[in-house]
């Protein structure tokens, strides 16, 4: 199954449980993201998503200096990022019961 269109509607989310998690800078939420078994995530997609929750007052963003190169611009959830975090999330366990209930049933019916 291709999942890039189930990504693209779920790296909202994503990206918000992560950094609900603990602040991070871009490349290290594409990192958790990936470890946490989104593979297939692209990093244009996750600064793109974290620079439109930023634009939307779900993230606010620091500099962090660093004497091993460029300064770090770190992202942290904001009290309308949680907000969103706890609809999005009740969203989709509503979602994946349903398409899971569906699934059952339909092998319950072919068994």
């Amino acid at each position: 199954m291709d999942t890039t269109q189930l990504l693209k509607g779920v790296l909202d989310l994503a990206v918000l449980a992560v950094v609900d998690g603990e602040d991070g800078y871009g490349y290290d939420i594409v990192r958790r993201l990936r470890d946490g078994g989104l593979t297939e995530v692209g990093d244009a997609s996750v600064y793109g998503t974290l620079r439109r929750l930023y634009s939307a007052g779900a993230l606010t963003s620091y500099v962090v200096p660093s004497e091993s190169g460029p300064h770090r611009k770190y992202y942290g959830i904001t009290p309308t990022g949680r907000a969103q975090l706890k609809q999005q999330r009740d969203a989709w366990a509503l979602f994946s019961d349903t398409v899971t209930g569906i699934l059952q049933h339909r092998e319950a019916v072919t068994a």
